[in-house]
C-alpha cells in the first residue's frame, strides 16, 4: 500500500510530458490557408455538377473548400430560402487569409420554373450584383462564373439557351469590376467540338437505346422525366428540391463530366484570379 502511493506521488510531482501547445505556436512560421465558397445549383453541387471534383481534386491543402451550391436553386430562391445567408456566415470565419467566393445561376432563372424563375432584364442582373456586393462587404472576393451549356443539339449544332444569362453575368462584372470566369462559352465550345454522341458521356447514366439513335442523327430529343420516389431507391433525375438521382440528362454531369469540366473552371481562375494560381491544381 505505501509502495503504491509512493508511485503516485511521484507520479504527481513528475515533470509534464505533454507539449507545449503555445511555445511550438511561437515558434512555428503561421499558416497562410485560404477558403474557397462555392454558390450554384446543380451544376455546380457534389453530385451532379463539377464543385465535387473541384474541391477534390483542383486546391492545394492550402485551401479550404466549401461546395453550398444546391440543386434546384435561381439567383432569387438560393437567398429567400437562407442558404445566402449560410453562405455569408462562411465567409466570416475566422484564421484565413483570404476567401474567395465563386457565384454560378442561370439554369434555374430561366423561364418556366416556377417559384423560382426571375426577369433576365432586372431581376437576375439586380441578383447577381447584389451577391457581389454582400460578398465583397464581409471582406471576401467574389468570382463569377457564367453557367454551363446544356447539351441539346439540332442538326449537329449545339443549342446553348443559357447564352443571355451568361452575357448579363459578364454584364454585371465589368460594371462591379468582378472577374468572371466564362465557363459557359468554354463549356459550349468543348460539347459542339466532341458532338451529341461523344458528349452524351457527360451524363450521370447512359442514354436509352431511343436517345441513342437520336444522337447519332445530330438532334437530341426530350429525356425521360423523373420516376415519382417510392420505397425502393430507382434511377431518376434531380427533382425540384435538388435532391441528387441519377439519370440521362443533357444538363447534369457523372464523373467524368465533372472531372472535364472542373479542370476547365481550374484553367479559368488560373489565366483569371492570379491571387489562387498557388492554391490550384491544373
Amino acid at each position: 500500500m505505501r509502495l503504491l502511493a509512493a508511485m503516485l506521488m511521484a507520479a504527481l510531482l513528475a515533470p509534464s510530458t505533454e507539449p507545449d501547445w503555445a511555445s511550438a505556436q511561437a515558434q512555428a512560421e503561421a499558416i497562410m490557408a485560404i477558403k474557397v465558397i462555392l454558390i450554384g445549383d446543380s451544376t455546380m453541387q457534389a453530385g451532379s455538377g463539377w464543385g465535387g471534383s473541384f474541391c477534390a481534386h483542383h486546391l492545394t491543402s492550402f485551401a479550404a473548400c466549401v461546395n453550398l451550391a444546391r440543386g434546384g436553386r435561381s439567383s432569387s430562391s438560393y437567398v429567400a430560402e437562407g442558404s445566402w445567408q449560410l453562405a455569408l456566415n462562411e465567409m466570416s470565419t475566422p484564421g484565413f487569409s483570404a476567401t474567395y467566393v465563386l457565384i454560378q445561376f442561370g439554369h434555374n432563372d430561366q423561364p418556366g420554373k416556377p417559384g423560382r424563375s426571375t426577369d433576365l432584364a432586372t431581376e437576375f442582373p439586380g441578383n447577381m450584383t447584389r451577391y457581389v456586393r454582400e460578398t465583397r462587404a464581409k471582406g471576401a472576393t467574389p468570382i463569377l462564373v457564367t453557367p454551363l451549356t446544356r447539351r441539346q443539339f439540332k442538326d449537329g449544332k449545339l443549342t446553348n439557351d443559357l447564352v443571355p444569362w451568361a452575357d448579363a453575368i459578364k454584364k454585371v462584372g465589368a460594371e462591379t469590376r468582378t472577374p468572371v470566369m466564362d465557363l459557359n462559352t468554354d463549356s459550349a465550345a468543348a460539347v459542339q467540338a466532341l458532338g451529341p454522341v461523344l458528349s452524351a458521356r457527360f451524363a450521370q447514366l447512359s442514354p436509352s437505346p431511343e436517345i441513342a439513335a437520336a444522337l447519332q442523327t445530330g438532334t437530341t430529343i426530350a429525356a425521360a422525366p423523373a420516376p415519382t420516389p417510392s420505397a425502393t431507391p430507382a434511377p431518376a433525375t434531380m427533382d425540384s428540391l435538388g435532391d441528387p438521382k441519377l439519370a440521362f440528362d443533357y444538363t447534369h454531369l457523372g464523373r467524368e463530366g465533372a472531372d472535364v469540366f472542373s479542370a476547365m473552371v481550374t484553367r479559368e481562375l488560373i489565366a483569371g484570379v492570379p491571387a489562387l494560381r498557388r492554391f490550384l491544381i491544373p
